[in-house]
């Protein structure tokens, strides 16, 4: 019996000389001076200020906690007593969050869902509705991640729609040059076949230099035309 009461008072010991992982996470967040655009202390280093929620959500919220949701980081404060002490921005005070002296943390403590009594299955309900809030927080993260895979997906579908038409078109066009090289081939061959002279019937195979200077120069400029249509 003693062993166990002990145990249990270590157990408490331990607890109110650790900061609570939401209290420390939050200082960290303020504390760092990175982060001074978008959350920092205020002016007299009693309280801290999120000058951009968005981003704040966005951006550093994923970093050190589960979600990405405002709303539920400001309920969390809430319940460890921090007030909303501005109404033209989101400023925070809590009488044991000051800048530079972290070791107050640990006097603050998580208010009590109930007053005077505790009912009985209090605690467990209080336990159930703090994980709703967070089965919904990580839902609407995960939401908003498929939302974004989603989006990326329908691009590159869009982009890969656009490659392969392009694709045919050149395709085509390829066909069509070869087509014309094969037609004037064939043409050649008859009128240089038309031309050669007779003798006693039979064609000799006569032909001039200005005609294969003439072939040659078309040849090469078809040849060209082809090389660059079909890259």
């Amino acid at each position: 019996m003693m062993g166990l009461e002990c145990e249990m008072g270590l157990l408490e010991y331990v607890r109110k000389s650790s900061p609570p992982p939401f209290l420390l996470k939050t200082y960290m967040l303020v504390e760092d001076p990175a982060t001074n655009e978008v959350v920092s202390w205020n002016d007299e280093g009693t309280g801290f200020v999120v000058w951009q929620p968005a981003e704040f959500a966005r951006d550093l919220l994923p970093t050190l906690f589960k979600h990405s949701n405002f709303s539920s980081f400001v309920r969390q404060l809430n319940t460890y007593g921090f007030r909303k002490v501005a109404t033209s921005r989101w400023e925070f005070c809590n009488d044991m969050f000051r800048k530079g002296e972290k070791d107050l943390l640990c006097e603050i403590r998580r208010r009590k869902a109930w007053t005077n009594k505790p009912q009985p299955g209090g605690p467990i309900q209080t336990a159930a509705k703090e994980s709703d809030e967070d089965q919904r927080s990580s839902s609407t993260s995960s939401s908003s991640g498929h939302s974004s895979l989603a989006d990326e997906n329908k691009r590159l579908k869009k982009e890969n729609g656009v490659l392969s038409f392009e694709l045919s078109s050149m395709k085509n066009k390829c066909k069509e040059l070869l087509d014309l090289v094969a037609m004037y081939a064939k043409s050649e061959k008859k009128e240089e076949e038309d031309e050669r002279p007779k003798l006693f019937g039979v064609r000799l195979d006569v032909q001039g230099g200005e005609r294969k200077r003439k072939r040659a120069d078309i040849s090469e400029t078809v040849r060209v035309l082809l090389s660059q249509s079909c890259k």
